[in-house]
């Protein structure tokens, strides 16, 4: 597998991981783990990106 398909794909885990986390430290009034998961949807977006600049510029 192409290290910009890899980037893609743990990008977007990391994305969806996020927001679970996220949503999760919102329902339970933890500001922490909101934080944290705000954090990693982050990483993740950023992880995505980076695998799609290295597809455009052909791995």
């Amino acid at each position: 597998m192409k290290s910009s398909t890899q980037d893609k794909i743990t990008g977007s885990a990391k994305t969806i991981a996020g927001k679970v986390r996220e949503t999760t430290g919102k329902l339970v009034g933890n500001d922490r783990l909101r934080a944290k998961g705000l954090a990693q949807k982050i990483e993740g977006k950023t992880q995505k990106k980076v695998g799609e600049i290295k597809q455009v510029l052909g791995d």
